[in-house]
């Protein structure tokens, strides 16, 4: 029986994209409450479709961050210190859209500013059908990524929302919470 990472005094920045996927983040969140980790949050857009900022806001218990332009928290350049406040920035879901930004280095929303503007580690879990997985372009993207630095978990053969099946199916939190733990104790 594995014993249960800790993250006493840690902070994690967990970025939401717009996927199904979305809804294993309140469970991702809980566990690193649980554990004792800080958690805040930043939402796309395209992730409020699928979960609400008041759940993660209830979960993280703190406000979530989703727009680059709010003028209270930006004029303090707060994407900038967003990302500098963490030990770990995650990404999950890692959206086709969301990899392909963060490997051109677009900074067009809070999300990928904030990715851009990090000094710190970046873990991400991708979500995707599986054939946009398997597209050249994301493949692509990911080689990119891992040049980068940018730490992968999943993604992982499943059932997919659309009905199909292969690589493409995010993460479990618990997997993703592992890789979590191996990322802040740093290298072997």
């Amino acid at each position: 029986m594995s014993v249960s990472p800790r993250f006493d005094g840690k902070r994690v920045l967990l970025i939401i994209g717009g996927g199904i996927a979305a809804y294993k983040c309140l469970e991702l969140i809980r566990r690193l409450k649980e554990r004792g980790a800080t958690v805040r949050a930043i939402m796309t857009r395209a992730a409020e479709e699928f979960v609400t900022p008041l759940s993660v806001s209830s979960l993280t218990g703190e406000i979530v961050y989703r727009s680059l332009f709010d003028l209270t928290q930006e004029a303090e350049m707060g994407h900038i210190q967003l990302s500098r406040d963490a030990d770990l920035l995650v990404v999950a879901p890692a959206t086709a859209d969301l990899m392909a930004k963060m490997a051109s280095g677009q900074a067009n929303d809070l999300a990928t500013t904030a990715l851009l503007a990090t000094d710190k580690p970046v873990l991400i879990a991708p979500a995707m059908n599986v054939r946009m997985w398997e597209h050249a372009a994301t493949q692509r993207n990911r080689a990119t990524l891992a040049k980068d630095g940018i730490q992968f978990v999943g993604p992982n053969d499943g059932d997919m929302a659309c009905g199909e099946f292969g690589p493409g199916r995010m993460a479990e939190p618990v997997e993703i919470l592992h890789a979590i733990e191996a990322q802040l104790a740093g290298p072997a």
